[in-house]
């Protein structure tokens, strides 16, 4: 993860990355470049590992690490923890599993794990962006957990990272209706949604985490991403006025979705 502007006040369990574990570099860098309108540039991690610009802003890191790693192809969020070692081990007691790590980098160390359910997430300990906040930005509009129970989730993670009911300076996680809302000072930056099947072949409703990306048109989006080998997943979504949204898989099977709000 790259992070030369770094923020030292970052609350632990923000959100602070997401990150495409690819397949295939050049591939992948093709795909979002035309249908993001992303550009990209070195991270100081190899050749393999590039971060996303949009707009020269950093958005998303994009790594050819999947196969090395041995995970699926997907987007995975990272959430920011003081001590990654102690994360790991709150991971691990609650019954999920750490996959990768943790591992040393140049600006801090991460892991990567799911959770009970099988949605992939990241941890971070370290330097963070200060120029990169869910919702505000370059960064994703907002993320989503589709999860098989909504109160089991919301447990698992704030135990984990440290969410609670009511926090002050930190983020507060608070149930509403069929779900539960993440907020930092009344900002959203995610959501749990239950109803997620383990077993189902559609991916689209498999335990996971989600990311949106705002796009200036979604239809343009979508037709970049039918040219370039990836498929429409959802239709344009017009029901959620002014913003309007599509649900995409890319040619490596990553699922995301771009929205207009």
């Amino acid at each position: 993860m790259e992070r030369d502007k770094i923020d030292s006040q970052t609350v632990a369990g923000a959100p602070c990355w997401v990150t495409l574990l690819s397949r295939e570099l050049p591939a992948a860098q093709a795909f979002y470049g035309d249908v993001l309108g992303w550009t990209y540039r070195a991270a100081g991690l190899g050749d393999d590992f590039c971060v996303a610009l949009s707009d020269g802003m950093p958005v998303a890191g994009i790594g050819a690490l999947a196969a090395s790693l041995q995970v699926a192809v997907s987007w995975t969020p990272y959430f920011a923890v003081a001590d990654v070692d102690e994360a790991a081990a709150r991971i691990r007691e609650r019954g999920a599993t750490v996959a990768v790590g943790p591992l040393a980098f140049h600006s801090g160390r991460a892991a990567l794990a799911t959770d009970p359910d099988g949605a992939a997430f990241g941890i971070w300990e370290g330097a963070v962006r200060s120029d990169w906040t869910v919702g505000r930005g370059s960064a994703p509009a907002w993320l989503e957990l589709r999860t098989r129970d909504t109160d089991d989730a919301a447990g698992f993670y704030s135990q984990v990272l440290g969410w609670a009911p009511e926090t002050e300076g930190g983020f507060t996680l608070v149930r509403e209706d069929d779900h539960a809302v993440l907020r930092q000072d009344e900002h959203v930056v995610a959501k749990i949604r239950g109803g997620a099947v383990q077993a189902t072949p559609d991916p689209r409703i498999r335990p996971r985490w989600h990311v949106y990306f705002r796009v200036p048109e979604v239809s343009r989006s979508v037709r970049a991403a039918l040219n370039g080998g990836g498929a429409l997943l959802s239709p344009p979504d017009t029901s959620r006025a002014p913003a309007e949204e599509a649900t995409l898989r890319d040619p490596d099977g990553a699922l995301f979705t771009v929205t207009s709000g």
